[in-house]
């Protein structure tokens, strides 16, 4: 992945609230750690964008091929050379894929042949579509067979996979949605868990009292001078760590279930992350 400018701007914009946490609200911990975790996530924001910049560039430049694949073998059926007829279309307008067509073009007119040219072109474009449906075009025009039929069975096959993508995408929307509602809900239980029933059990074992003589409104009463502070430090690293930790993998799923992707899960899986984090953190400021 290259820098970028808006990379250089996260990482900048991360610094500076880092640095002021780091110099002006040392003295609270609550706030202090919230803040160093916002200034985490805004550095991981922009590589995170560009991730799914590509993904979706990708997906589109699969839907554009399809495109150039029937120009193309429109063209050929008319008795035109597959080399002539990729002439002919690189001033088309293919969206992402028309620089690379437009290279393809020009490498096949100074005289690069054909399938020199269709390997660079799967090369540069680094598309597992595409490759593959280069490939059996190479071959075909390796073998001198039917170039038209390998390009109308190329393009029905990316038809069908385009086809297929959306429809399993519809299918797992809903599935997608409970992820989440499931996970937020394991948000709720861990923050109840942090908050309420783990200094109870907490006090109980620091007295060894049998918790059949207390009085559980004045549980808060046996709790000895700085304890809180040290209950509350020992607690909050566990519970973060399992909720970044299931929403990552969680994120990873869903992108898996619905892209065919674990790469186009690393989205899901920064969303998840952060809303645990700042729900988390964000918890610690106000209870």
């Amino acid at each position: 992945m290259k820098i970028k400018p808006m990379h250089i701007g996260g990482i900048a914009f991360g610094l500076v609230i880092f640095g002021l946490s780091f110099l002006f609200i040392k003295s609270n911990l609550n706030l202090f750690v919230f803040l160093i975790g916002l200034a985490l996530g805004v550095i991981v924001l922009p590589f995170v964008i560009q991730v799914v910049l590509e993904a979706k560039r990708h997906q589109e430049m699969s839907e554009m091929f399809l495109e150039f694949s029937r120009n193309l073998a429109e063209s050929v059926k008319t008795g035109t050379p597959i080399s002539k007829s990729i002439i002919n279309l690189r001033n088309r307008n293919y969206g992402p894929l028309s620089p690379h067509i437009s290279k393809l073009a020009n490498q096949i007119s100074i005289g690069i042949p054909v399938s020199k040219s269709l390997e660079n072109f799967a090369y540069e474009v680094d598309n597992p579509i595409i490759t593959r449906a280069v490939n059996l075009i190479r071959e075909a025009e390796k073998a001198g067979g039917e170039i038209e039929a390998i390009l109308e069975s190329s393009a029905r096959s990316i038809a069908e996979i385009e086809k297929l993508r959306k429809e399993r995408k519809a299918v797992i929307s809903s599935l997608v949605v409970q992820g989440y509602i499931i996970f937020f809900i394991f948000i709720v239980i861990m923050l109840i868990m942090e908050f309420k029933i783990m200094p109870l059990t907490q006090n109980l074992s620091q007295f060894n009292l049998d918790l059949g003589s207390i009085d559980p409104t004045k549980l808060a009463e046996y709790q000895l001078p700085g304890e809180a502070a040290q209950v509350e430090l020992e607690m909050f690293s566990p519970f973060l760590s399992l909720l970044l930790v299931q929403g990552f993998f969680a994120g990873l799923i869903i992108g898996k279930l619905t892209e065919g992707s674990i790469k186009d899960g690393i989205k899901h899986s920064f969303i998840l992350a952060m809303s645990a984090f700042l729900i988390s953190a964000g918890a610690k400021l106000f209870f």
